[in-house]
C-alpha cells in the first residue's frame, strides 16, 4: 500500500468496538419499524449521534435525520443508510428476533444503519479529515413509491446538507462476507409495476359455455407475458418480468368473475423500459381480448435505475482495495436486478452505491430466516470512516487523482 494511505482508518481500528456494533445492531433488529413508520428508530438512532458531537437535523422527508459533523474547511461528502423494514412475519429463530408480529428486518437494513453509526463514532471520535461529513439515515426505502429518498430531496436535502458527492451500501447475500462489489453506470434496475384485471362472465362449473373464464384467460397469460422478454427485448440487454401474485375466485365449482395479477418489471435503460411497457399493454390486452374478455390495466413506473458515477465509483473501489485488498473486490459487478431509491440522490449528485457480500450462505433477503450478518459492521464502518477521510483529505476534484 502506498506509505500515504497507511494512516487513514484500517478495519483492526473498530476491533475494539466490535461488542457495541452487534448490540446496536441487534437492537435495531429486534425493534423493525415499517416504511413511514421509523419514529422509534430515529429517536434513538439521533440520541446516539448527538451523544457523540453530531449536530442532528430530524424529521427530514418524514422520519429522516441528517447527522452533520465538520472538521474545519473543504468539501462535503454524504453517506446513506436507510433505516425500514418489512411486513414479514419473522422465522430466523435468533434471540434478538423480532419483537413486533408480522415485521422484521429482512433486508439487512439494520446492518446498513449499525454500520453507518459505527462510522459516525469513529469519526467523532479521531476527526481524521477536513470539511463536513453529512450521515443521511433515511426512512422508507422499501416503500416502492414516493419513497424515503424522494421525500428527503423533496425536502431540501443537498439545499440544506450541500455535498460534493454521495455514497450507499447494501449488503449482498451469496457473495463471500466483506467482499465488496462495485459497477460502474447503471448498477441497480428500474422496477415497475403493472397490476392485470381480467373481467369475463361468471357463471357455473358444469356450464363454461355459458361464461367468460378468466381464471383460464390469466393462465394464458402467465404464459403469454414469458415472452416478452425472450422475444422482444435484445438478448444483449438485461430485462426481468415476474409475475408474483395471482388471485381468482373461491370456489371450485364457480367461475368466477375476475382475476387479477401482479407483475415486477425491471429493466436498465429507458430504451427498454419503455419497449417492456408497450408490450406488456398490448399483450394483455390483445389476449385477453381474443378470449372474449375485457381488462383494466395499472401501470406504474417505480425506482429508476441506479446509474454509479464513474469517478466515484473507481475512488470508491480504490479505497475498498486499501481497507480488504483487491483479492475482495470485484470490479466489474452486476447488473443487480434489484432496485433502490438510492436511485434518486444519484440524480441530484455524482456519487457510487455498492455492495457488501453478507456470505455465500446468507439467507436471501425479503427471506422470513434472513439475518444481517455482524462479521461485516466493523469491516463496513471502517469502510465509511476511510471513505469519508479519504475523500475529505483529496484535491478538489477526484479527476485530480484517479
Amino acid at each position: 500500500m502506498n506509505a500515504r494511505y497507511t494512516c487513514f482508518c484500517q478495519i483492526s481500528d473498530l476491533f475494539d468496538a466490535e461488542p457495541s456494533l452487534r448490540e446496536t445492531r441487534q437492537h435495531l433488529h429486534k425493534f423493525p419499524e415499517l416504511s413511514f413508520q421509523e419514529k422509534s428508530t430515529a429517536q434513538w438512532v439521533g440520541d446516539r449521534l448527538e451523544g457523540w458531537g453530531y449536530c442532528v437535523t430530524r424529521n427530514v422527508g418524514g422520519h429522516g435525520l441528517v447527522a452533520t459533523l465538520q472538521n474545519g474547511a473543504g468539501r462535503g461528502i454524504a453517506l446513506r443508510a436507510d433505516m425500514d423494514a418489512l411486513p414479514i412475519h419473522e422465522e430466523s429463530g435468533k434471540p434478538y428476533a423480532s419483537a413486533h408480529a408480522g415485521t422484521m428486518h429482512a433486508c439487512g437494513h439494520d446492518g446498513h444503519t449499525a454500520m453507518l453509526m459505527g462510522a459516525a463514532q469513529q469519526l467523532a471520535k479521531t476527526r481524521q479529515f477536513q470539511g463536513t461529513v453529512h450521515l443521511v439515515f433515511q426512512p422508507a426505502e422499501e416503500a416502492g413509491k414516493n419513497s424515503g429518498a424522494q421525500q428527503m430531496i423533496a425536502d431540501g436535502l443537498f439545499e440544506r446538507f450541500p455535498c460534493d458527492a454521495i455514497f450507499g451500501m447494501h449488503n449482498h447475500p451469496g457473495a463471500a462476507q466483506g467482499t465488496f462489489m462495485f459497477g460502474k453506470g447503471a448498477f441497480m434496475s428500474a422496477s415497475d409495476t403493472c397490476r392485470i384485471k381480467v373481467i369475463g362472465r361468471g357463471g357455473h362449473a358444469a356450464r363454461p359455455h355459458q361464461a367468460v373464464d378468466p381464471v383460464m384467460i390469466a393462465g394464458s397469460l402467465i404464459m403469454a407475458l414469458q415472452t416478452v422478454v425472450s422475444r422482444n427485448i435484445d438478448p444483449t440487454q438485461t430485462a426481468v418480468v415476474t409475475i408474483g401474485s395471482v388471485h381468482a375466485g373461491q370456489a371450485s365449482n364457480v367461475i368466477p368473475e375476475f382475476a387479477t395479477l401482479g407483475l415486477s418489471i425491471r429493466s436498465f435503460s429507458p430504451e427498454v423500459r419503455n419497449r417492456l411497457q408497450e408490450r406488456i399493454t398490448h399483450l394483455v390486452r390483445d389476449q385477453v381480448s381474443s378470449y372474449g374478455g375485457e381488462v383494466e390495466i395499472e401501470y406504474e413506473r417505480g425506482y429508476p435505475v441506479v446509474i454509479n458515477s464513474e469517478a466515484e465509483t473507481e475512488f470508491a473501489r480504490q479505497v475498498a482495495e486499501e481497507l480488504v485488498g483487491p483479492e475482495q473486490v470485484v470490479f466489474p459487478f452486476g447488473p443487480v436486478t434489484g432496485s433502490e431509491d438510492f436511485a434518486y440522490y444519484l440524480q441530484h449528485k455524482p456519487g457510487s452505491f455498492l455492495r457488501l457480500g453478507n456470505g455465500l450462505d446468507s439467507v436471501m433477503l425479503h427471506n422470513a430466516k434472513y439475518d444481517f450478518n455482524d462479521a461485516n459492521l466493523s469491516v463496513g464502518a471502517a469502510y465509511w470512516t476511510r471513505l469519508v477521510e479519504r475523500f475529505l483529505n483529496e484535491p478538489a476534484t477526484l479527476a485530480d487523482v484517479l
